[in-house]
């Protein structure tokens, strides 16, 4: 039988089997559509909806690294970012509907807040992939408002005057572009003072969407295999890391699978809020 944990009425069509425990994570089995609903929900009532995403990747450093786990935790939705993520669940009899890559999800959030004219912020990345990434949201999504914007490279004491430059913005969407656990414990932190409905921690999909980075053709996406794409585009950076994170999940599903995994009961997850 499927393992689900309470989502503690977090949406009010959310039940108790919507939500898989897999390595101690509460995962939403929710489609893109669905997602994208509770998205304009959450902006029409101006309710914090906070997205988090794992791949086999992250969750691999989850098990690594406490601080990101309890970042990701306090996310009111996670969703399964990575084919693995959704092949591991199969195999566990936890199914997701699908995967709701982040890429995907914040190119939806664009496309359907352009009739209503959703103001977003972009955080994250260079200057110059932020200018290019305004250039193309302008171009391609002519009824988004981007409402500021600032690159993901700073002083640690200029995080606070980020952080209220962002909540001046009065933005209804805030996508933060830079690499965990740094994006997870931004958003862990001013959540609060932000108060911006919407936040979605993007990672590298600036790049993408600035041409800087090309994106796996759709078939490898299917294949889960966008990782070994991103590998052979920049192998001196990228082989290391995979290889390992890549290790480290197998052996975690395999615990998972003989009942031996670290995280069998989930943690505290933040109190969470009707969208």
């Amino acid at each position: 039988m499927p393992t689900s944990i309470n989502c503690k009425s977090r949406d009010s069509d959310c039940g108790p089997d919507t939500v898989r425990e897999m390595f101690g994570i509460p995962v939403n089995a929710l489609t893109m559509e669905q997602v994208v609903a509770r998205v304009h929900r959450a902006i029409d009532t101006r309710s914090p909806l906070h997205i988090g995403v794992i791949s086999a990747s992250k969750v691999a450093n989850m098990r690594r690294n406490p601080d990101l786990r309890e970042a990701v935790l306090q996310s009111d939705i996670i969703l399964a970012d990575g084919m693995s993520v959704v092949w591991a669940a199969k195999l566990l009899r936890r199914p997701l509907p699908e995967r709701v890559a982040g890429i995907d999800l914040m190119t939806e959030m664009l496309r359907t807040g352009c009739d209503p004219g959703h103001r977003i912020y972009c955080f994250g990345a260079t200057q110059e992939v932020l200018d290019a990434v305004v250039a193309h949201i302008n171009k391609t999504y002519p009824g988004i408002i981007v409402a500021g914007g600032h690159c993901g490279y700073y002083d640690a004491k200029d995080e606070q005057q980020i952080a209220n430059d962002i909540a001046q913005a009065n933005a209804d969407i805030l996508f933060v572009a830079m690499s965990s656990p740094k994006k997870e414990q931004f958003l862990a932190r001013y959540a609060d003072r932000i108060q911006i409905p919407v936040t979605h921690g993007v990672g590298g999909s600036f790049d993408v969407l600035a041409g800087k980075v090309k994106r796996a053709p759709a078939l490898w996406q299917k294949c889960g295999c966008e990782w070994l794409y991103r590998v052979l585009q920049e192998p001196g950076r990228m082989w290391k890391r995979y290889l390992v994170t890549n290790t480290v999940f197998v052996l975690m599903f395999i615990g998972e699978v003989f009942g031996f995994s670290r995280h069998r009961t989930p943690q505290p997850v933040s109190p969470s809020k009707t969208t």
